[in-house]
């Protein structure tokens, strides 16, 4: 995706050879008509599905996966990372290690709004080990839903979640593939290195 691309040369900070940071559009300040133009990209990569639930994590996969959501005309729930007072029984609940924050995480979801009757998209900002999108994917088993596949904002090709999947069966949709962030700069998956 084009336009995606763009915006990560043009705003995207490369922190080490693993971190990229896309706080000013994605991760904490959100692109309203970027997430439209995802959620269109989406919506295009898996019209031949028939999803009637987006699955995703808090916080930055909810703005990409509510923007399918919308133009799909489905629910999108999104697994919490936190404890809640109103959310302590009734759950698919999966552990989740984050690599940018170094800690595991318990993520839970309401059996009332996933099952087995549901055809599940699942959409996360990024992909780099695959612990969030395989938690969610868990979720999703864990409910008997059939799983459409993976939306990823942003794949970190580098890192072997993507491939692990894919190798496993895994439907993955990754709308910027970054080969590498050596030298400070992103490189995408097809470009000649610089």
């Amino acid at each position: 995706m084009e336009l995606l691309k763009e915006k990560i040369r043009q705003e995207g900070k490369v922190l080490s050879e693993e971190v990229l940071k896309v706080d000013s559009f994605l991760n904490h300040q959100i692109d309203p008509a970027l997430m439209r133009e995802i959620g269109k990209e989406f919506v295009a990569r898996f019209s031949d599905e028939q999803i009637t639930k987006i699955v995703t994590i808090e916080s930055s996969g909810i703005a990409p996966a509510t923007m399918a959501g919308l133009i799909l005309g489905v629910p999108v729930v999104f697994a919490r990372k936190r404890k809640s007072l109103t959310l302590t029984e009734h759950l698919y609940s999966a552990k989740v290690h984050s690599f940018t924050k170094s800690e595991t995480n318990d993520i839970s979801v309401s059996k009332d709004f996933v099952s087995n009757e549901d055809t599940v998209l699942v959409i996360d900002d990024f992909l780099a080990n695959g612990q969030a999108a395989l938690g969610l994917i868990d979720i999703v088993e864990q409910a008997g839903a059939k799983l459409a596949g993976v939306g990823i904002v942003i794949e970190k090709c580098f890192q072997p979640g993507g491939e692990m999947m894919r190798k496993s069966g895994i439907r993955v949709e990754s709308l910027a593939e970054v080969r590498s962030l050596s030298n400070g700069q992103v490189q995408f998956v097809g470009e000649e290195a610089l």
